[in-house]
């Protein structure tokens, strides 16, 4: 007779999880197109945003090679990919969680469309002030994704961009920093609690939070020799921090105790 296949912890779809990534806005490279440029260099945005649409702005300086043909030129088009890393907000031995690459075509803007673009970003730019510099040695560049790959913990994945447009981010996203933080320094005996549910070789590696999501907590187990990633999903998908804190005290095998009602800064989470 065979034996059963053991079912894997639910985890939010790719799409999901690439959206997530991406309005995270974490550390970005730009690279040109294979065999577009011989000088082939990983070039950092100052700045960049997603918009609606999934529609990219891109902040680089105006003397640098992939700006350099494109300041001001609405027709003219560059072929890039767009590297964005999605790192934990700890200090773990493997920072890297994942990895989103879009790939697409970088064009220039004319005065108004860059005009409009600046003032959508300042908005939700986390350093507004550097917009002011745009049209004085920086310019503002539109990117548009034609593919979408991702590459994670729970594999790699092919997107076209009309599902990741499609694609709503994670609920807790923007909790998720915060609760990992905060599981760390002020309640390592909950983490310490939930070794109890991991295969038994890697209960005496550091067990660190790696993720948040609406299925459940991941964990990184850290050993002497490699690190292990796990998933303990919820008994049911959450979609606020005060769900999120219940789960959480579910996990920990005492529901009333030892297990944080609210993160800070995250209102309600009681």
């Amino acid at each position: 007779m065979s034996q059963p296949v053991p079912r894997r912890p639910p985890a939010p779809r790719p799409a999901e999880r690439a959206k997530t990534i991406a309005v995270r806005g974490g550390p970005a490279h730009l690279l040109p197109a294979v065999g577009h440029d011989a000088r082939d260099e990983r070039t950092s945005p100052l700045l960049w945003h997603l918009h609606a649409g999934d529609d990219v702005s891109i902040v680089l300086p105006t003397g640098s090679p992939l700006a350099s043909g494109l300041h001001g030129e609405a027709t003219a088009e560059l072929a890039v990919t767009l590297e964005i890393t999605d790192e934990s907000p700890l200090p773990l031995r493997q920072r890297v969680r994942g990895l989103l690459w879009l790939t697409g075509w970088l064009r220039g803007l004319d005065h108004r469309a860059t005009r409009a673009r600046a003032v959508a970003m300042a908005e939700t730019a986390a350093e507004p002030e550097r917009l002011l510099d745009v049209g004085h040695g920086l310019s503002l560049l539109r990117f548009t994704p034609v593919s979408v790959t991702l590459a994670d913990s729970e594999g790699t994945h092919s997107l076209s961009p009309v599902t990741f447009d499609a694609a709503v981010p994670d609920p807790l996203h923007d909790y998720e920093d915060r609760w990992l933080r905060h599981l760390e320094h002020e309640h390592s005996d909950l983490v310490s609690r939930l070794s109890r549910l991991l295969p038994t070789e890697l209960r005496d590696g550091r067990i660190r939070p790696l993720g948040l999501d609406r299925h459940g907590l991941r964990l990184r187990v850290e050993g002497e020799g490699d690190d292990h990633d796990v998933r303990l999903a919820f008994s049911r998908a959450v979609e606020n921090p005060p769900q999120l804190a219940v789960e959480l005290r579910k996990l920990a095998g005492c529901p009333f105790h030892h297990a944080p009602r609210q993160a800070p800064g995250t209102d309600g989470a009681s």
